[in-house]
């Protein structure tokens, strides 16, 4: 919407725009016992770095967390605490002030739910290959009816550096979340370092392994792999043939996986061999007597 402006243009005018608070509001659809709530506040002409305070409280008069910081970009956001003992029919607003602006703001009131007890998150396998369905369960000690999860999937990376994988949403009953999933590996597993590889810096070969994170609004449980990690193994085709490409059947093979283990054995009768369950990444085929051969 337009601003109507009728002073003569010829002239210099000073004119006083208003500060305000546009919203206080909570992100979080409610606030675990024990956990945190997150919040965000939005405010209009309030200049850079301008004080801004913001305390929490329940209807019942308990006190959430506070804080004072400062404010950019008119937006600030953040999370309060919630109490551990509070109870699980109370509500929880927060009061936003500018001190230097003369600004105040009440936000708007959110449910207050029981603290969140996980007692087991596993999956149903310990190996998955290409393709197969694994499912997760978290079982919980305490936790509401009905509420919404978000389980995350990353793949284990030992220096901590965990790379995501897929984020599922999951819903509790009977205060249990089981979740399937069907398991594809997306990268190249040529990218995968072999154990000669890793000798060199002194390292062991790492296969891919996987676990998931249960998720409630700001809870995170499981982020130290308490669901055990999900094993990847592969698999590999290989074959033989002479030099007028005609299958060589039955010769004999020598494969040297990733992990610095090695198959033997004898190709069928098309010059084939499929090799199942063996370590992700490079490895390489060897056909003794047949050196010359492609």
């Amino acid at each position: 919407m337009g601003t109507k402006f009728t002073k003569p243009a010829d002239k210099v005018h000073q004119e006083t725009l208003q500060s305000a608070i546009i919203y206080a509001v909570w992100v979080s659809r409610y606030g675990p016992a024990g956990g945190k709530a997150k919040f965000e506040v939005r405010t209009s002409l309030v200049g850079e770095g301008a004080p801004i305070e913001i305390a929490g409280t329940s209807v019942k008069g308990k006190k959430l967390g506070k804080v004072k910081d400062v404010i950019y970009g008119n937006r600030y956001g953040g999370t309060l605490d919630v109490p551990q003992k509070i109870d699980w029919d109370d509500q929880i607003s927060f009061e936003v002030q500018l001190p230097k602006h003369g600004l105040k703001e009440q936000s708007n009131k959110i449910p207050v739910v029981p603290e969140i007890t996980v007692k087991k998150m596993a999956w149903d396998k310990k190996e998955a290959r290409r393709g197969d369905v694994v499912t997760m369960t978290v079982d919980f000690q305490d936790v509401p009816e009905g509420i919404e999860a978000v389980l995350t999937i990353y793949e284990y990376d030992s220096d901590g550096n965990h790379d995501k994988i897929v984020s599922l949403p999951a819903i509790v009953k009977n205060k249990k979340i089981e979740l399937s999933w069907e398991y594809e590996y997306h990268e190249d597993t040529d990218e995968i370092a072999t154990d000669a590889e890793m000798k060199k810096y002194g390292s062991k070969y790492n296969p891919p392994e996987y676990f998931f994170v249960v998720a409630f609004e700001e809870q995170k449980f499981g982020e130290k792999q308490e669901s055990g990690l999900l094993l990847f193994k592969d698999w590999i085709e290989i074959g033989l043939k002479d030099a007028f490409g005609a299958p060589v059947a039955n010769a004999d093979y020598v494969v040297r996986l990733a992990d610095g283990s090695e198959l033997k054995g004898k190709l069928d009768a098309e010059g084939r061999a499929r090799l199942d369950n063996v370590a992700a990444g490079a490895y390489y085929v060897h056909f003794p007597g047949f050196e010359d051969t492609v």
